[in-house]
């Protein structure tokens, strides 16, 4: 791991995801969390304050040390028991059907491995367990998807692995969730990196 993505990435990706024009996705997003939940990508915790009381415990995955430790001074704030788990997403150290929610917010774009990540989401879910997500990704623009295309290979170098240009509906459906609602469209920034799914999938 190179000093730029062990030192100085952490602090970058909490800054972005300070941004407010996010807000509102966090707070539609997790407004339907419930019971049990897995939220992938917990980060620096930004999520935590908008998880509402019918969530009664939080697991928080993260590989980022620094980011967890950000989360964990997050994580004093809140009523809700949180644990911070230190790992990736591709092997989840959780029981198979034990989580009621998956959450994911701007984090299948980075994983090394998204579709096996979304695998064992759906492994430790319980029958009718719910994945909640907020990823930008691939547009239904030709033009603004080459755009996507010609940037990924620098922004993941920049980016902590970002991709712009994945193809969000189909990874989760392909993992064999059944998407039960979805939003797309533009946020508020250039399009390449603002292609946003919004939505809720069913084991």
């Amino acid at each position: 791991m190179s000093f730029y993505e062990d030192r100085l990435l952490p602090y970058v990706i909490n800054l972005a995801m300070r941004n407010r024009t996010l807000v509102p996705y966090r707070e539609h997003a997790l407004s339907a969390a419930e019971g049990r939940v897995l939220e992938i990508g917990i980060g620096s915790g930004l999520n935590l304050p908008f998880y509402t009381p019918h969530v009664r415990e939080i697991l928080g995955l993260e590989p980022s040390p620094r980011l967890l430790a950000m989360a964990q001074r997050a994580a004093k704030s809140t009523r809700t028991p949180v644990s911070l788990i230190e790992r990736s997403a591709e092997a989840i150290p959780v029981n198979d059907a034990s989580i009621d929610t998956v959450v994911t917010t701007w984090t299948l774009c980075s994983i090394p491995a998204a579709q096996r990540a979304l695998e064992e989401m759906r492994r430790v879910l319980r029958p009718g367990g719910q994945l909640l997500f907020v990823e930008h990704g691939l547009s239904p623009d030709a033009n603004v998807r080459q755009w996507q295309d010609r940037l990924t290979p620098i922004w993941r170098r920049i980016g902590g692995n970002c991709h712009l240009n994945r193809p969000i509906w189909t990874l989760i459906e392909t993992a064999g969730f059944r998407i039960t609602g979805i939003n797309t469209g533009y946020a508020k920034g250039p399009k390449p990196m603002t292609f946003m799914y919004e939505g809720r999938a069913l084991v």
